[in-house]
């Protein structure tokens, strides 16, 4: 009886003096700080269009690639690359002077007579993309997970859209060559973008994800000299809105204590 009261004194003991020095042996009081390194970034988002951009296209999606540079402080510095797709066009006035008197026109398929005197049906998208560089910050809440946390990234660069008027077969006339240019309503200029969301990266570095919304704000212009169909210059002034709600899939490489590259 003595010596099992004994024995379980002794035990206790000793798992007290090593939790007290648990920092050498198993590093639970030693600080954890953010890792650093590269992470691939890659972002889906549903957009709903405001502005002029809400005046020409319907709802919308972004797809793209990017490439984050993490710091042991959580700051971030990067470039992106999104790709626009759409399927619903508002331009009334899109190739009336050249549509089939019967064609639909409902805003994502037009009638055409072709050069064998056949009606056919061209779809119509929207198609674009938005390249720039990214800066921001992790705010972290956790000090037991310092690289997770609250995640802020403004944008800037170049912003491309239009509408792609497919024709596959490239069987009219009035589609064909230089005509296109002048129906297909291109656009560009600058645009600026602010990204706010939660970021995740789990300790069994599988599930590295963020979701948050974001808002991109162009200010481009129609960049075509004469417009076949409306018979005036494209080249004015406009501010194109999406309001986003993105989801991101992360792979970090981060580096670790020995500067080795840890893929995760």
């Amino acid at each position: 009886m003595y010596k099992a009261i004994f024995t379980s004194f002794f035990l206790l003991l000793s798992i007290s003096v090593l939790a007290q020095d648990d920092n050498k042996i198993f590093g639970t009081n030693e600080k954890i700080i953010a890792r650093s390194g590269f992470i691939l970034t890659g972002n889906a988002d549903f957009d709903i269009p405001g502005a002029n951009m809400a005046q020409r296209f319907g709802i919308s999606y972004r797809l793209g690639p990017g490439v984050l540079y993490k710091t042991s402080s959580n700051w971030l510095l990067g470039v992106k690359c999104d790709f626009i797709l759409g399927g619903v066009v508002h331009q009334d006035s899109l190739m009336a002077n050249i549509k089939d008197k019967y064609s639909v026109g409902d805003g994502s398929l037009y009638e055409f007579i072709n050069n064998g005197g056949e009606r056919i049906g061209v779809p119509v998208y929207e198609r674009g993309y938005a390249v720039g560089i990214q800066v921001g910050k992790i705010i972290n809440f956790n000090k037991y997970h310092p690289d997770n946390g609250l995640i802020l990234l403004a944008s800037s660069g170049f912003l491309q859209h239009k509408i792609d008027i497919y024709d596959k077969d490239k069987t009219v006339q009035q589609l064909s060559g230089q005509y296109l240019k002048g129906y297909d309503r291109l656009t560009n200029g600058i645009f600026v973008e602010g990204y706010a969301g939660y970021v995740f990266f789990s300790s069994n570095k599988l599930l590295n994800f963020t979701l948050g919304g974001d808002g991109l704000f162009g200010f481009t212009r129609g960049r075509r000299a004469y417009l076949y169909d409306v018979m005036r210059p494209d080249t004015g002034k406009r501010l194109d809105i999406l309001f986003g709600l993105r989801g991101g899939w992360y792979i970090p490489m981060f580096k670790r204590k020995s500067e080795d590259m840890l893929f995760e």
